[in-house]
Parts: C-alpha cells; sequence; structure tokens
C-alpha cells in the first residue's frame, strides 16, 4: 500500500482570503483508511487542496485490501479513521459482526453505486424492457425485467449469483431493494446463518469493489451492486451492462460517512472537529459551481494511490452523466453529490433506514421499537459535532450560513412514493410502519427460523 503524508511546519505562514483558524489540537498525525472507490474523494481533496493542512493536521491515507480490514484497522487503532459503508458503524455499535462503538460526523456523499448484469443476462432481459421512441431502453429499469431470466435459471437448476460489497454495505440493501421491487427474493439471514441466502431466488455474494468486472467476466456472477468506476469499467470493457444507477433506486439515497471510534472522538475532540472542517471544505469544493472543479477531481482520483482507474472511466459518471450501454450515455447531473442537498449532514433519518434494512433481511433478527431505532441511530450519527465544525467555518468567512441545516432535528422530511422505484416512501420517524409497507421482508414480530420466516 502506498502512503503518503501532509506535512506542516509550525512556522509556514499561509496566504490567501480564505484561511482556517487552527483549533488546539489533542493529536495531529493521523492515518486514514479507505477503499479504492469514486466517493473516498473528500478524503483526497482535503489532502490535494491543503485543508487538512489548514488545520494543522499530518494526515497518512492508505488504500485498504476490502471493508472488513478497513473496520478492524479503525477499532484497533491502526487507523484512526475511514471512508466507510454507512452500515459498518451501526453494525459494529449494534454488535452485527465485529462489536465497537463506531461514530459518524459526517457523511461523504449521496447516490454514486449501480447495478449491472452480464451482456449475457442483460440480452435476455431486454426483451422484456419498454424502449423510448429513439428505441433505447425505457429507464429506470425494473428487476421486473430480470425475473423470467433468474425462472428461467431456477427450472434448470442453476444458481443464479450476484454480488455485492460487505453484508451491511449500501450495494446490498440497494441490490436486494431492486430485486424485491421486481417481486424477486434476495434472501434472509438468520441468527445461525449468516449467507443471507436463505429462501433465495437470487444469491448474493460478497466481491470487492475493484474485483467486480473480472469476477464477472469471469462468469461466476451475473451481476453486481458497487460503487463507481467499476461499472463503468463494465462498459468500456465491454463485459456488461449497468441497468439501473442508485438515483434512479432512491433519488438522493445517503451513501458512505467517515467512520471513527466513539473514544477518538471523546479524547480529541478538537482534532475531531478539524478533521470535519478539512472533510467539509473538500465537499463543498467538489460540488461548487455545477460541479467545476469534477475534472481536476477526476485527475486526482485516477491516481494509482487513489483509485487507480483511467481518467475516462472515472469521468463518465462523476462529470454528469452515466453510460449504461456502450453509446447510450445519459445526463446525471446527480449522480455524484458530495455538498449540495446537505449530503455531508449526518441525518438520523439515514441511520434508520439502514437499521429497517438490516432488521427487513434478518441481520437484525427480532422486532425492535421505534423508539429503538432512535435512540441507535443517535448513538452512531453525529449532527452536534458536524454542526460545531460548520460553525467554525462560517466564522471563519469560509463556508456560508444558509448551506446548513442547523435547525433540524435530524430527520429529513419523509422521502416521497415517486422518488423511490417501487412507489413506497419512507419515513425515518416510523421505521415499523415502513417495514411493514414492504411486500418482501421481515416485518412486526417475524423471525428466520431454519429456513423458514415464521410469525
Amino acid at each position: 500500500m502506498k502512503k503518503f503524508i501532509i506535512a506542516l511546519a509550525a512556522t509556514t505562514a499561509l496566504t490567501g482570503p480564505a484561511l482556517a483558524e487552527q483549533l488546539a489540537l489533542e493529536k495531529d498525525e493521523l492515518t486514514f483508511g479507505f477503499i479504492k472507490l469514486t466517493d473516498m474523494a473528500p478524503l483526497a481533496v482535503a489532502y490535494e487542496q491543503g485543508y487538512f493542512m489548514d488545520e494543522g493536521l499530518f494526515v497518512t491515507l492508505e488504500a485498504q485490501a476490502n471493508w472488513k480490514v478497513l473496520l478492524d484497522g479503525v477499532i484497533d487503532g491502526k487507523l484512526d479513521g475511514a471512508h466507510m459503508l454507512a452500515g459498518q458503524p451501526l453494525a459494529a455499535t449494534i454488535g452485527f459482526g465485529t462489536e465497537a462503538h463506531i461514530i459518524t460526523p459526517f457523511s461523504m456523499d449521496l447516490n454514486g453505486n449501480g447495478i449491472t448484469v452480464s451482456n449475457e443476462i442483460w440480452e435476455q432481459m431486454k426483451p422484456n424492457i419498454p424502449t423510448n421512441a429513439d428505441g433505447l431502453p425505457q429507464h429506470p429499469i425494473s428487476a421486473a425485467a430480470l425475473k423470467p431470466v433468474v425462472e428461467k435459471y431456477k427450472s434448470e437448476g442453476k444458481p443464479f449469483n450476484m454480488g455485492m460489497v460487505f453484508p451491511v454495505s449500501t450495494h446490498n440493501y440497494e441490490l436486494r431493494y431492486w430485486l424485491a421491487a421486481g417481486g424477486l427474493e434476495p434472501g434472509y439471514y438468520s441468527q445461525d446463518n449468516i449467507s443471507g441466502q436463505i429462501g433465495a431466488d437470487v444469491l448474493l455474494s460478497v466481491t470487492p469493489p475493484p474485483q467486480m468486472p473480472a469476477t464477472l467476466e469471469a462468469g461466476t456472477i451475473y451481476g453486481y451492486c458497487v460503487g463507481e468506476p467499476w461499472n463503468q469499467q463494465a462498459v468500456f470493457k465491454g463485459i456488461g451492462v449497468p441497468v439501473i444507477t442508485d438515483y434512479e433506486l432512491w433519488k438522493n439515497n445517503p451513501e458512505k460517512v467517515f467512520g471513527i471510534t466513539a473514544e477518538f472522538a471523546e479524547e480529541y475532540p478538537n482534532t475531531t472537529k478539524a478533521v470535519v472542517k478539512a472533510l467539509i471544505r473538500a465537499a463543498m469544493w467538489l460540488d461548487e459551481n455545477d460541479n467545476a472543479n469534477r475534472p481536476e477531481a477526476v485527475e486526482i482520483l485516477s491516481r494509482p494511490e487513489y483509485v487507480g482507474a483511467d481518467y475516462d472511466v472515472i469521468a463518465n459518471s462523476m462529470t454528469g452523466t452515466f453510460e449504461y450501454e456502450k453509446g447510450d450515455k445519459r445526463e446525471v447531473p446527480d449522480f455524484n453529490v458530495f455538498f449540495r442537498y446537505n449530503a455531508t449532514y449526518p441525518y438520523y433519518s439515514d441511520a434508520v433506514w439502514y437499521l429497517t434494512q438490516m432488521r427487513r433481511w434478518g441481520q437484525i433478527p427480532e422486532a425492535k421499537t421505534d423508539a429503538w431505532y432512535d435512540e441507535t441511530a443517535k448513538s452512531v450519527y453525529r449532527p452536534d459535532i458536524y454542526l460545531e465544525a460548520a460553525k467554525l467555518l462560517v466564522d471563519e468567512g469560509l463556508a456560508n450560513e444558509a448551506d446548513f441545516p442547523w435547525d433540524s432535528d435530524g430527520y429529513k422530511a419523509a422521502t416521497p412514493a415517486e422518488d423511490i422505484i417501487d412507489g413506497i416512501p419512507y419515513d425515518g420517524k416510523t421505521p415499523n410502519a415502513y417495514l411493514d409497507s414492504l411486500p418482501i421482508g421481515l416485518k412486526g414480530d417475524q423471525t428466520v427460523v431454519g429456513t423458514e420466516v415464521q410469525g
């Protein structure tokens, strides 16, 4: 793993109209982990634009082999913080998998994922997909178009395998959401069987993001859900077709977070705020002037120490477009959102959605009260730290006061039905009612016993 370090001499004279006022840091040498995905961009930009430097921070960024290694690194202290799957701090805090109290004071982005199928599966799906006047497929594409294909494979005794990046990843829940919305069973977890394949029509398994295209090409999986640039890579390699983006699945859905241990935040409160200040500035830079800085961001991310994919592959989605089939490039200006729509604010309602999906598929084996969802969200998502950092930026003239939700109670307004592919609205304040509204998945007091859903 290549390491690179930001250094700041105490006597360095900083010039320019916008300068951060340094806090009294409890710790100024930090190591952060990330996975090679374009949504790690706030970390790379905070480094390259000198925002960590402005805060007096000496930061080392390290690419990690996979999400488990990354999480373990934060828990055991090898990493001070990391670009994380939003489900990781929540799952660790409630004890699903590795147990540790992880918090997030900063949400890294909205959207940014896609679901891709192999060319062979795409050809089998196409007869089930209506077309536009120009002959191109109508989007969004429902998993109902995949259902006859899966049923054919099942009738022939062939398992239908698809990949996602981690059991508590957005990608796992988004792929499951898409499949279930199209009438396919994505399978359940139980305390005795953590495969997630109990009763499944489609068998989901873990594949690290950079390995997705090669695994698809080898025929081990027939499709996958992953972040960029690994959907566009399949298009460039001519081995697969992205059928839907998560923006089409759930408009402006939450994605990655920046995670640290609760102990780190308690022991180093000023350092934590300084890190969040730098990340907010990076997110602002990524979205400012209608994404005017995205080409520069793509160049940064294409370097081997960051994502290491070709410039054109990363630019295909990060600069406001998305290519489905070769030549079918469409405008998706909000495919990657880093700051607008309060993307960086860690909303409790985002945390609650992840927890409902854990319950929906059996990772949380028993029913929980609405109050439990609220309390758990508030123990992990920390908008109080975020707003303290934001206020400092406003006071320093580095951010606009109007860009932050100062009076929020931590919950977004309910997501309307038209913004979600299955037409079912989501309100984070009523998680059990939301679970009951979903046709496929655990609800009420239901549990998974053996190979059956009971209750």
